[in-house]
């Protein structure tokens, strides 16, 4: 993958991770830091039923350690090979397991003649270890992916 497209990837998961449509609710009165907390492994979460506004990309994710930080991005690439939009974007903890994920986007948003892609990497101390090959999604459409493979990053 090009320098590019992972600095947008990041930027898409960074933006996505501050965006929040929860209410905030009141802090702890000792609050634990990213230093003494534990990392819990996550799973894609349970988004409820889908909403008749949304679509859904679904699979599973295979070859991802445990610990591994995986970033997932359905993204909108340009002639060149760039990315030039987010649709949709998740966050996971690899667990070593076939590790589930969901990822809901508007099918308005997404382009009729674009070429659009799921793409995704995981990373461990902050390197990048694995990425997915580019997946091509031609409809706006709920589907399944299946099983999906990481491979060794270069």
């Amino acid at each position: 993958m090009h320098s590019r497209a992972l600095v947008v990837l990041c930027l898409a998961g960074l933006m996505t991770a501050c965006s929040s449509d929860k209410p905030k609710t009141e802090q702890p009165a000792v609050a634990p830091t990213a230093a003494n907390a534990p990392k819990v492994a996550r799973q894609a979460p349970a988004l409820g039923p889908l909403p008749a506004y949304q679509r859904e990309i679904s699979g599973t994710l295979q070859a991802v350690p445990a610990g591994a930080e995986v970033e997932l991005a359905l993204l909108v690439i340009d002639e060149r090979d760039r990315p030039q939009r987010l649709l949709a974007s998740s966050n996971l903890l690899g667990t070593g397991q076939d590790l589930p994920y969901q990822l809901r986007f508007n099918p308005e948003a997404f382009p009729a003649g674009a070429r659009v892609e799921l793409r995704g990497r995981a990373s461990s101390s902050g390197q990048l270890i694995m990425h997915l090959p580019p997946q091509r999604i031609v409809q706006a459409t709920s589907q399944a992916t299946g099983p999906l493979r990481f491979e060794k990053a270069p």
